[in-house]
């Protein structure tokens, strides 16, 4: 008795899942940590781009036309020169999920013609803040390459490799391709990333993350210090992160989404039979619309 009591205390998380919607937010997107949100976004982003503060926007984006899709991103911020940052968590592997991400920084762009023009008199001159977007994907792009960690991606001459625009640059970390063991970080980026893969199966700080940031962040993911809300909210976040990766792990198993109508409709199918995802969700993995879903839900019942 007194073993398997053990055994079940060295199964429990001492951290929470930083890859679940609640362990995301609460470590980048409330204001009393926006320290770590500063901290993580100028580990990755270099010497270019120097961020000292940050102010958190509407994170909820809608088109111009009725058909377009809303956009929901994790955390949207601007800087003190007013560059938007777009920083999501992406759980899942999704159809044109490269099309996708880029359709959903471009509203973002386009949003910035509407800032003054209910000034009088007012002409728009196409001047433009920057715009990032960092997504953390536990996904790979591509199965066959396993080696490429983090995608830095900005406008180019085809030809000279020369940078043609400066102001659009997306980051995409492919998490399952970080390795790293901890005697092998260098760098803050890596601290941040093997922090953000490893958090949960962590029973204590490892020495190498002691300083005021990161002690910070480990205090924050403290399951034990949740309160009964937070502890509630946290489950249902988790319980989702284990829904959506386990519907996305069968897909993979019984042959990888690749747009074809039959395989995608194997996978609504698999979730809806699960019953554990909404609507909504099974939605935004499999990139359709809402009535697309029910109407498979419709045929399954009928």
């Amino acid at each position: 008795m007194k073993t398997n009591t053990k055994k079940m205390a060295e199964d429990l998380e001492v951290f929470m899942n930083p890859y679940t919607d609640f362990g995301f937010k609460k470590f980048f997107g409330e204001e009393d940590n926006k320290d770590l949100l500063i901290d993580f976004l100028n580990a990755l982003l270099g010497n270019e781009v120097k961020i000292s503060n940050v102010k958190f926007l509407k994170n909820e984006h809608l088109g111009k036309r009725e058909t377009d899709r809303k956009a929901v991103f994790d955390i949207f911020c601007e800087n003190e020169k007013g560059d938007n940052f777009i920083v999501e968590m992406q759980k899942a592997k999704q159809i044109y999920f490269k099309d996708r991400a880029l359709y959903y920084t471009s509203s973002v762009i386009q949003e910035q013609a509407q800032k003054d023009n209910k000034k009088e008199n007012f002409v728009w001159d196409f001047k433009l803040p920057s715009v990032f977007l960092i997504a953390v994907m536990d996904f790979r792009f591509d199965e066959k390459f396993t080696q490429k960690i983090k995608h830095d991606i900005m406008l180019l001459d085809i030809e000279d490799k020369s940078l043609f625009y400066e102001k659009l640059r997306m980051i995409f970390l492919e998490m399952p391709n970080f390795t790293k063991k901890i005697n092998e970080l260098e760098t803050n980026s890596d601290k941040w990333l093997y922090f953000l893969k490893h958090l949960p199966t962590l029973k204590e700080i490892p020495k190498m993350f002691d300083n005021k940031i990161f002690l910070k962040a480990f205090e924050i993911a403290k399951i034990s210090k949740f309160n009964q809300q937070e502890m509630a909210l946290y489950q249902e976040s988790l319980n989702t992160y284990r829904d959506i990766h386990n519907v996305t792990e069968t897909a993979r198993i019984e042959g990888e989404i690749k747009g074809e109508i039959k395989t995608k409709n194997k996978g609504i199918v698999k979730a809806l039979e699960q019953g554990r995802l909404s609507i909504e969700e099974i939605a935004e993995i499999f990139d359709v619309s809402i009535n697309y879903v029910l109407d498979i839900q419709k045929n399954l019942l009928s």
